[in-house]
């Protein structure tokens, strides 16, 4: 009885698990698994293709150069244009220069600003101190100018003070603007007006530029020195021409004395 009950029982345990059904429920589950797997993958590309992509930034690719990969040289700054250098006009004193284009910035308004003249009072009349300064092209011309009687009383050839009063027959300092041209005493001549309290009589005074016989250069290697005016810019009648050409109006003339 024992060993039907047995028998029983094995036969009834392989007609539930028996050899072929095993292999057959180990078939079954690979298919499903890979069927499974390509629906998972098929519904992926689905899914993908309804799904626009994103853009991707282009990926930094470095060049190779030098001899490791992957370095960068230094990049080289561009060119700046070359800074000019300050203007020194030759055979004017700096600080006389300085202080003509102080008052060519202080007087802006009112002038011309590509050319000058200067007046270097500090020098002999023996000198060709009247100074016309182009400084847009940075040339400079210098002719000879007379003084005021009254600055030289004993007629050294050297200016001893200046004066703004009228009969005084002293040249004055400071920046005079260049006025219109007329025909006077002494020819054709251009009136100056006074810019600075040190000037400021100059059209009360008729102080002006004009040409004269005692201003001319032959007067220096006769005397040593030219002749005085009545506090005029006077300059050789030879050389009018070339002072008038080079300032014509609303340009400045800056007259001084440096210690």
């Amino acid at each position: 009885m024992a060993e039907r009950a047995n028998l029983a029982k094995t036969l009834s345990t392989e007609s539930l698990y028996g050899s072929e059904d095993m292999k057959f429920s180990r078939r079954n589950l690979i298919v499903a698994a890979t069927a499974f797997a390509a629906s998972s993958s098929s519904a992926a590309r689905a899914i993908s293709s309804a799904v626009p992509e994103r853009s991707r930034a282009p990926s930094l690719v470095l060049p190779k150069i030098g001899p490791t990969a992957g370095t960068i040289a230094p990049v080289a700054p561009a060119a700046l244009p070359p800074v000019p250098a300050a203007f020194r006009p030759e055979g004017i004193r700096p600080e006389l220069f300085d202080a003509a284009m102080q008052a060519l910035d202080r007087h802006d308004r009112r002038v011309r600003r590509d050319r000058i003249g200067v007046v270097d009072f500090s020098a002999s009349s023996s000198e060709p101190r009247f100074h016309l300064v182009d400084l847009e092209n940075r040339k400079t011309t210098s002719v000879p100018v007379a003084h005021g009687s009254g600055s030289d009383p004993g007629h050294t050839g050297w200016l001893q003070r200046f004066s703004n009063r009228p009969g005084s027959n002293a040249s004055s300092e400071g920046a005079y603007l260049t006025g219109d041209y007329y025909y006077g005493g002494h020819g054709r001549s251009q009136r100056l007006i006074g810019l600075d309290s040190t000037n400021s009589n100059a059209l009360e005074r008729a102080i002006v530029i004009h040409g004269a016989w005692y201003a001319e250069p032959n007067m220096i290697g006769a005397h040593g020195k030219l002749g005085r005016s009545q506090g005029c810019l006077a300059v050789g009648d030879s050389l009018l021409s070339r002072a008038f050409d080079h300032l014509g109006q609303g340009r400045m003339i800056y007259a001084a004395k440096m210690a």
